[in-house]
């Protein structure tokens, strides 16, 4: 697919929602109804383009240096008339349209959830968080993600307030409301939950979930090999009642299992009359524990066939989920999804949506540059610190298809599948908007 193709396909979604206002407002019979300077179509274009720079900046830039630009406050109000929904809609179309060309083998998705710190106000308690031991207090917005592994983009995502989040609940609405017929998905330790299992086992698909060892996991409640390595099918009836009959089958843990009412289950009633009969529900999985390095081992749960999957098979896949927190990284700090251009948790949502879709827009891009082969020692690939620079100034008609090509084809780095790197942990701070980059 031709970065022009690509671009023409995001446009048509901008141009889809645009013509739409009355859809994507917060009053359709006023907004937008009048010739103004910043029409729809330019709001959406003019933030899905955005970069880190100042407000001011960026419309400098995407105007053309024009005296007759509109002013960032003349910017803001415009911007605080459009529902983030309108990005949702765009960044749903855009994946739609460009994974319609994909293989038809079945995708593996990655699901994970990362914070992201906004300005500070203590008076929205869903995502504010008192300082301690004298430290300010912040604000964290929670993005829940579901990454295509293969073709590095993001699927689909669900935006919470931090202090509310529930990465399980995010999980079961993206996998329920896909449209997709057979996928994987490759979860950490986090998303361990017999009613995630049993979303994926409804929908059709296959999970493969890393999972804790200590107390209270799903790992404690089944009785396992004692050998350091196994590979153990089990077949789960869970069920919610507790009579005697049914306190008897318990005790066959490996089968049975009964999850009181305070514990998230869709597939069986919270509640039951005691006269009812009891209700299972039959949950199908592997439990499995491979070695990854000469001290450390690790199990994980999947439905995933035995015979096509083996443990070394397990132990490649699960490596694979480390896709997604390195695009993390290139979304917060290469796309610039730190430094937002509002306080408005509604006006951040906007650009958390708009980046997603300008990082699908640079890596469908990138994915389909031809990076020429030489005899060296490591592949190559194209640096994606630099690709999505040129991507926007092509986003925004400032060079060609082709100049964008052979320049994004000179800038590559070596892929090296056996490098390993202390992972660091930095302090969470709020860019302020002064002091963005010129």
């Amino acid at each position: 697919m031709k970065p022009k193709h690509i671009k023409k396909v995001l446009m048509s979604e901008i141009n889809k929602v645009a013509n739409n206002p009355k859809d994507y407002c917060f009053h359709p019979d006023t907004d937008f109804t009048r010739k103004r300077k910043i029409s729809m179509k330019a709001m959406l274009t003019g933030i899905i383009g955005m970069g880190s720079g100042s407000l001011t900046n960026e419309l400098i830039d995407f105007f053309h240096a024009s005296p007759q630009m509109p002013t960032p406050s003349a910017f803001l109000q415009q911007r605080s008339k459009i529902k983030p929904e309108a990005f949702r809609s765009i960044f749903d179309g855009f994946n739609e349209t460009i994974t319609k060309g994909f293989s038809e083998k079945m995708p593996i998705f990655a699901v994970d959830g990362s914070d992201i710190q906004i300005a500070t106000n203590p008076g929205d308690t869903g995502s504010y968080y008192p300082g301690s031991n004298g430290q300010k207090g912040y604000n964290l917005l929670h993005l829940n993600a579901l990454y295509e592994i293969d073709y590095h983009i993001y699927a689909d995502s669900i935006i919470q307030k931090s202090k509310n989040c529930n990465e399980h609940k995010a999980l079961q609405e993206m996998v329920d409301r896909s449209t997709i017929p057979e996928a994987l998905i490759i979860a950490d330790r986090g998303y361990e939950s017999y009613n995630s299992m049993a979303h994926i086992q409804e929908k059709g698909w296959y999970f493969l979930i890393r999972i804790k060892d200590g107390h209270g996991s799903i790992k404690s409640n089944l009785e396992l090999p004692k050998e350091k390595l196994f590979d153990l099918k089990i077949n789960l009836n869970i069920t919610r009642k507790q009579s005697k009959e049914v306190k008897e089958l318990l005790k066959d843990k490996n089968h049975y299992r009964y999850l009181p009412s305070n514990v998230n289950f869709d597939y069986l009633p919270a509640k039951s009359n005691y006269k009812d009969p009891a209700s299972f529900y039959g949950l199908s999985f592997r439990i499995a524990r491979f070695q990854i390095s000469e001290d450390t081992y690790e199990t994980v749960l999947t439905n995933l066939d035995k015979e096509q999957y083996p443990l070394e098979k397990l132990k490649q896949l699960y490596a694979l989920r480390w896709g997604i927190e390195t695009s993390f990284r290139d979304l917060k700090y290469t796309m610039g999804m730190l430094d937002f251009h509002s306080k408005k948790v509604m006006c951040i949502q906007q650009e958390i949506y708009a980046h997603l879709i300008m990082y699908n827009f640079a890596q469908m891009i990138t994915s389909h540059v031809v990076i020429e082969k030489k005899q060296r020692k490591y592949t190559y690939k194209a640096n994606f610190s630099v690709a999505p620079h040129l991507c926007r100034l092509f986003y925004r008609g400032k060079t060609t298809s082709p100049d964008l090509e052979t320049i994004i084809a000179k800038n590559v780095i070596p892929i090296r599948p056996d490098r390993h790197g202390e992972r660091k942990a930095t302090t969470k701070i709020f860019h302020g908007f002064l002091y963005r980059v010129a």
